[in-house]
């Protein structure tokens, strides 16, 4: 029986041998004649194939080894594979990368517009509004001050200032120098104002302030990059001047600097607005790009208690009389005797250049002097209010009293005249002036009584008015006065005092007895034009009204047949005192070292001496010590004469029934 041939079945050779593994299932027979079969079949395959790459090689006339043939054949179809793989991954890739970038980046816009709109954008937009926009404060319209008639003192007009944005300035250089030009401004100046107007960090700087309207006018038609004019109201007192050394200045700026425009400040300056202006790229305001903010408040005005006309005439008439006596200055107040309201105030001093000027400073409320004989109003007043004496109280009075004789102390006091021991009533004393006679009167009340009196008319203190730089004056205590000082303060040494002080303290002897604190402001009115009276200053009782009453009488004396006598106004009876008292020198004595003195004169006094309506007080500074005027009542008395005749006519004042002033003399 023949067996059937086996079908051979594919099998994968072996790289080496060529030959398929041998399978354990079959017989030995049959794997014998199958694998003959095969290998025949192989080595008739393996022929054909090595004849066609034989063809194929003598063809190309490139032989090469079949198995080598083969792996490039294998190699060129993966590589065929990959690429067509490689090109479709790509492509799918590039989509996705495409996605996510188109993704990240409108993620990044979102969030940029977030940031925007929830934290830089106020940021970003305060920063472009500050670019083309700049703030400027608009200052308030100062209160006007007035007298107290209503007359314009101190006013205030709108005025040009002239000013730069260094941000929009390209050329600060040339534009500095055009400016210069038109200004009027020196070398220095002007390089100055480059630096000014280089400062990019700036956005506003003032190049001149209150320029002229015409200049002003021709400086913006030149329309230069960066400079523009703002109207700010100026600072002018009126008429002059008049009045200056009492309503004081103001800085460049128009704040207060000195007197009530100083003291007063805040009452007069009122609130700054604000204004807004926009500018283009060239710092150039655009049309409609200026707008109020916030508009300003107007300050408050005062009015004071100066009469304007009694004012101008006081100034001169002191300034007259401190040129007739080349004197080094001089100071008058007119006041008000029940209210203490100041109707006129005036300093004279002479400048370096030898010429007497009104002064810008209130000399009469700062400068204080030791007041002599006039401060014997006080000692006498006191002696009798206390009781210690009466005006006919009789005193043996030397021509010369010596204190601490035959010691290194040894002190020598004499009165204005000389005479013998004689007796003196303590009303003769008074009117022809006695030191002696006043220091032996005051001796009843001690140096402690009368001290009592001398604080209570207001030495040592401040007189209220809270002026800029007032003075005290200056007033021991009564257990630091030693030796003569026990003396010499009752005649007016050893205690100083403002022409201010003075007059007030002299005031209460007027005003019955009771002293009143001067003042200088009437009223305000407020920006909607209410009136607001100011109080009284401080009063209190010094001396009886009997006392004020019999120094009144005592000091009439004074006018018609003392001292005094120049100062006596027809018609009208007058009280008052002359006082000369000898200046401190750089020695500390009251001789400088030739020998020679300098003098402080004066008068005060009140009139009608029955029912006063105005005290007055004149003093004159260092007078020609050579001449016979320079007593208080030679330098000071005739002026307080002609100040008196402007009081009355300014004030209406009429002597009161029976009052024909001095009798005629005999």
């Amino acid at each position: 029986m023949t067996t059937r041939p086996t079908r051979p079945t594919r099998s994968t050779r072996s790289p080496r041998s060529g030959t398929a593994p041998k399978k354990s299932s079959r017989s030995a027979s049959t794997r014998t004649k199958t694998s003959t079969a095969g290998t025949k079949t192989t080595r008739a395959r393996t022929t054909s194939r090595t004849a066609a790459r034989s063809t194929a090689s003598s063809r190309d006339r490139a032989p090469s080894r079949p198995r080598v043939q083969r792996a490039r054949a294998k190699r060129s179809a993966l590589d065929l594979s990959s690429l067509s793989g490689w090109r479709t991954g790509t492509q799918r890739r590039r989509v996705q990368i495409a996605f996510v970038v188109v993704l990240a980046v409108f993620g990044a816009f979102i969030g940029q517009l977030v940031n925007l709109q929830y934290f830089t954008g106020t940021r970003l937009r305060a920063a472009g509004v500050a670019q083309r926009e700049t703030y400027i404060t608009i200052s308030a319209a100062r209160g006007t001050i007035f007298d107290r008639d209503g007359n314009e003192m101190a006013i205030t007009v709108p005025s040009t200032s002239i000013y730069a944005n260094p941000q929009a300035i390209a050329d600060p250089v040339a534009t500095a120098h055009v400016l210069a030009q038109m200004l009027g401004i020196d070398a220095a100046r002007e390089a100055e104002l480059v630096d000014a107007i280089s400062d990019r960090s700036k956005s506003f700087v003032y190049v001149q302030r209150f320029v002229d309207e015409e200049v002003a006018k021709a400086i913006m038609s030149l329309n230069l990059a960066g400079i523009d004019g703002v109207t700010e109201p100026k600072r002018e007192q009126v008429a002059g001047g008049l009045a200056r050394n009492v309503i004081g200045r103001t800085d460049p700026f128009g704040a207060g600097a000195a007197g009530l425009e100083l003291q007063y400040e805040k009452v007069l300056h009122g609130e700054d607005g604000t204004m807004v202006r926009e500018t283009n790229h060239s710092g150039r305001t655009m049309p409609g790009g200026t707008k109020i903010v916030e508009p300003a408040r107007p300050g408050t005005d005062l009015v004071l208690t100066i009469d304007r006309s009694m004012q101008f005439q006081v100034e001169q008439a002191l300034l007259q009389r401190v040129d007739e006596l080349v004197a080094k200055g001089g100071n008058a107040i007119i006041m008000d005797t029940a209210s203490g309201e100041v109707l006129s105030i005036a300093s004279v001093r002479r400048n370096d250049a030898g010429v007497a000027e009104v002064t810008s400073g209130n000399l009469a409320a700062v400068e204080a002097h030791e007041p002599g004989s006039v401060a014997k109003i006080f000692s006498v007043a006191a002696t009798i209010d206390s009781g210690a004496a009466t005006p006919q109280t009789t005193y043996q009075v030397p021509g010369v009293f010596v204190f601490d004789e035959g010691t290194a102390y040894e002190y020598k006091i004499k009165d204005a005249y000389p005479h013998d021991v004689e007796p003196m009533t303590l009303h003769d004393i008074l009117v022809h002036s006695s030191n002696i006679g006043t220091m032996m009167a005051a001796n009843a009340i001690g140096v402690s009584g009368l001290h009592d009196y001398l604080d209570e008319f207001g030495f040592g203190h401040m007189t209220g008015l809270e002026y800029p730089g007032e003075s005290a004056g200056s007033l021991r205590a009564a257990d630091d006065f030693r030796g003569s000082e026990k003396a010499t303060i009752t005649y007016g040494y050893g205690f100083s005092s403002t022409s201010l002080q003075l007059v007030s303290a002299v005031n209460a002897v007027a005003n019955r007895g009771v002293y009143v604190a001067p003042r200088l402001i009437r009223s305000t009115i407020d920006d909607k034009g209410v009136v607001w009276g100011t109080p009284m200053g401080e009063t209190r009782r010094v001396i009886s009204e009997q006392t004020a009453s019999t120094m009144s009488s005592i000091l009439t004396d004074v006018v018609c047949s003392g001292t005094g006598t120049r100062a006596q106004v027809r018609g009208i009876s007058v009280a008052g005192k002359t006082g000369t008292g000898y200046k401190v020198q750089d020695n500390g004595t009251y001789v400088t070292e030739d020998g020679t003195r300098a003098y402080f004169a004066t008068f005060v006094g009140y009139l009608p001496a029955a029912d006063p309506k105005v005290t007055i007080l004149v003093s004159i500074d260092e007078p020609n010590p050579s001449s016979r005027d320079r007593f208080g009542g030679t330098a000071a008395a005739p002026v307080f004469a002609k100040l008196a005749q402007v009081a009355i006519q300014e004030r209406g004042i009429v002597p009161p029934r029976g009052d024909h002033g001095c009798p005629p003399a005999a």
